[in-house]
């Protein structure tokens, strides 16, 4: 079983089900959660050190890198019961939005800089400090991730359905090779049980007007006296 797994066994039954009902979106959050540390550490290790003069190019570094293990986490785990395209044109698209997303998340940390100059020697070090981080690792990153959550949901991994043929739902789980969380599987056993319970009496109940019926007949042609 896996830690998500095991967190959603211990979870109240409604939280359950909300969180099951929006698990794409909490697994790209963790996702995001994740490459927000990789993304901040870079920055400031390179904002410290090789790139201190030029704080929106280590900006820009960080978030490439961050964007790569975004693309494997999103592509593996995230999004991994989504399709529809092939792997090059998927990636292309990713890295596509991906670019268009580095400006969205550099935009707040350039206008911070040059536009409202809250850098030295207009400030102190520390309000560039806090600048630097509200600007690029709050806002930059929350517009960075609306933007990339709609366009990879819309563009980069579409439903299974928009390009490929469709298939009978029995297949999903299989074509996608993805095993279902426990909750998940125990809600369609159990599904399963009263659909087949259901058919079960149907058929029972449609049998007897035929038996009875044919049992009368044969008690009609027992009786029968035999000729001659």
């Amino acid at each position: 079983m896996s830690v998500v797994d095991e967190v959603l066994t211990q979870l109240s039954r409604p939280v359950r089900q909300l969180a099951l009902r929006y698990r794409e979106l909490l697994k790209f959050a963790m996702v995001g959660a994740s490459t927000f540390v990789i993304d901040t550490v870079i920055f400031f290790a390179l904002k410290w050190t090789v790139l201190a003069p030029k704080p929106v190019t280590a900006k820009v570094v960080a978030v490439l890198v961050a964007t790569i293990v975004s693309y494997v986490l999103n592509r593996e785990w995230a999004f991994r019961t989504r399709g529809g395209r092939e792997r090059h044109h998927e990636a292309s698209l990713y890295f596509l939005f991906s670019g268009i997303a580095i400006g969205l998340y550099a935009a707040p940390l350039w206008v911070s800089r040059y536009l409202l100059h809250l850098q030295t020697p207009y400030t102190t070090p520390l309000v560039e400090e806090i600048a630097d981080f509200t600007s690029g690792q709050i806002l930059g990153v929350l517009l960075g991730m609306a933007f990339r959550w709609w366009a990879f949901r819309r563009w980069v991994f579409p439903t299974r359905g928009t390009e490929t043929t469709e298939r009978p739902i029995e297949d999903v789980t299989e074509l996608s090779n993805v095993e279902p969380f426990p909750v998940e599987r125990a809600t369609v056993e159990r599904a399963a049980t009263e659909r087949a319970a259901a058919d079960l009496a149907a058929g029972e109940h449609g049998a007897t007007p035929n038996s009875a019926s044919h049992g009368s007949a044969e008690e009609h042609d027992i009786s029968r006296p035999a000729a001659g």
